[in-house]
């Protein structure tokens, strides 16, 4: 198992939870930073002979590899799958900011090679029941607006949980605009980004990790569901879930949900 972006702050934890697997083994690690250096007390670890390095493709035409998990960034996730996939090895993705084209390309491309991939706006188990929840609670409640708050060192946003959470509600709501005919912004943006008449806000501030609230309103009465990622060890049984399930896979699977209902 090779973990693409291992010195971030997913990929770090990512390497601890790997490595503490009786079934799994680290065989790599890649980053642009800390080259040549054993992964091991880069994350807390003792030394496990595994050196960071920084060329994926290398790494992986000199390696027997059957997973590659990437937590990476946005700007170069899209051509690190097409090159974890030409080599023939089947992929686990938490990088959000893939663009519906290169997702498109992307299945074209593992369903051609006959190799699995699972990308997961979200691995935390907590956070899939609240985008199903939210998806359930809809059908009732078609006035939704959805909050969500990260660290402020992430790039994109919404985020890919919020726009899932969005897609899902999509699936059970009608189209519609919601709130006064006639409102207005006296500042851009301050209604948030607008998805199929819903709006999605996003907040970016130190000190968060990753949290989602989905609020219903209806007559005389309002919902709200919401998941708190206190930290990032959180989200790693859904990793670990899927690294075992893309071995089986063939094609592309997008969302964590998708596994926990097989």
């Amino acid at each position: 198992m090779v973990v693409n972006g291992a010195c971030g702050r997913m990929g770090r934890e990512v390497v601890e939870a790997v490595y503490r697997e009786p079934d799994m083994e680290l065989v790599g690690a890649i980053d642009i930073r800390n080259n040549g250096f054993d992964i091991g007390p880069l994350v807390g670890l003792e030394p496990t002979g595994v050196l960071v390095v920084r060329n994926l493709n290398k790494l992986l035409q000199e390696t027997d590899v059957d997973v590659v998990v990437d937590f990476t960034g946005p700007d170069t996730v899209y051509k690190n799958m097409k090159t974890v996939l030409e080599n023939k090895v089947n992929l686990v993705v938490g990088t959000t900011g893939i663009l519906p084209e290169q997702l498109e390309e992307i299945k074209k491309i593992a369903e051609a090679q006959g190799l699995g991939v699972l990308i997961a706006p979200n691995f935390a188990i907590g956070a899939v029941l609240m985008m199903k929840f939210a998806a359930q609670a809809a059908r009732y409640l078609p006035h939704v607006e959805i909050i969500e708050l990260h660290h402020d060192q992430k790039l994109d946003a919404p985020s890919g949980t919020a726009l899932k959470t969005a897609e899902l509600i999509q699936q059970n709501r009608a189209v519609f605009r919601q709130g006064h005919i006639n409102e207005y912004e006296k500042i851009s943006g301050v209604r948030g980004g607008e998805f199929e008449g819903m709006r999605i806000h996003s907040i970016r501030l130190p000190g968060l990790i990753a949290h989602q609230e989905v609020i219903f309103g209806g007559l005389g009465q309002t919902l709200t569901i919401r998941h708190d990622s206190l930290n990032r060890e959180s989200f790693m049984p859904g990793v670990i879930l899927s690294i075992r399930k893309v071995m089986d896979m063939k094609g592309v699977i997008y969302g964590l949900e998708n596994l926990i209902t097989e």
